[in-house]
C-alpha cells in the first residue's frame, strides 16, 4: 500500500521560537496551501498548493526520527487544509510527540500532544477548534487586537495557555503588549525568538 503524501514547503530540524514551548528542539514541517491570506504573513511562499515537493509519510517520520528530534511541529501555510491523520498517526507510532500551528480556518484532524491556534481575521477559525485548543496565540499589529483576542479566548477551555505575540513589522506595539499583560496577567508574551537567533 502505497504511503501518504504532503505538498512540503520545507521540513528541517531547529528551535521552536514562538509560543509556550518556545526554545525546544523540534522537527518542523511546514505544509503547502493557505487561504487564509494574511498581508504581513512571513511565509507567503507556502500560500500556493502546487509546485512543491510532494512528500511521503514514511520520509517525513524517518527525516525526523534521524534527527534524533522527539517533538515535531506541523505547521504551513494553513495545515488543517489537509488529512493529517495519516501523518500524525505514523509521527505518534513512531513515538514523536505532535504539535499543530493553525489559524482554524477548517475543522482539524488527526492526533496532537499540543493545538496552537493563532486566529486571524481574514477567515474566522471554525467553532469546533476552540475546545480543542492547548494554547492560544494571538498576533498583535494594533490596538484594537487587543479586545480582538479577548473575544477569542473567552471562546477557549479555561485550561488554554493565552499568550500575545507582536506582529514582526509592528515593533512600536511592543510597549502596549507589555502594559496589557501587566493589566491582563492571564496573558504572556511571546517573541519570535528563532528571528532573533537568526535560525529558520
Amino acid at each position: 500500500m502505497a504511503s501518504a503524501t504532503y505538498p512540503v514547503v520545507a521540513h528541517y530540524y531547529t528551535l521552536q521560537g514562538e509560543g509556550f514551548w518556545s526554545g525546544r528542539a523540534a522537527y518542523f514541517i511546514r505544509l503547502a496551501g493557505c487561504d487564509v491570506g494574511c498581508p504581513w504573513c512571513d511565509t507567503k511562499e507556502s500560500w500556493a498548493i502546487d509546485g512543491h515537493p510532494v512528500v511521503s509519510i514514511d520520509e517525513l517520520t524517518a527525516a525526523a526520527e534521524r534527527a534524533n528530534s522527539s517533538y515535531v511541529v506541523i505547521t504551513g501555510g494553513e495545515p488543517t487544509m489537509h488529512d493529517l491523520k495519516p501523518l500524525t498517526d505514523q509521527l505518534k507510532t513512531a513515538g514523536l510527540e505532535v504539535q499543530v500551528e493553525t489559524s482554524g480556518a477548517y475543522p482539524l484532524t488527526g492526533s496532537f500532544d499540543w493545538v496552537t491556534l493563532s486566529p486571524k481575521k481574514y477567515k474566522p477559525p471554525v467553532e469546533s477548534i476552540y475546545s480543542q485548543t492547548d494554547e492560544l496565540k494571538v498576533i498583535v499589529a494594533n490596538r484594537s487586537d487587543f479586545s480582538w483576542a479577548e473575544q477569542h479566548l473567552a471562546q477557549c477551555d479555561k485550561s488554554v495557555r493565552p499568550v500575545l505575540q507582536p506582529e514582526w513589522d509592528s515593533p512600536h506595539m511592543l510597549p502596549d503588549i507589555v502594559d496589557y499583560v501587566k493589566q491582563n496577567p492571564i496573558w504572556t508574551i511571546s517573541l519570535q525568538t528563532h528571528k532573533y537567533l537568526n535560525i529558520p
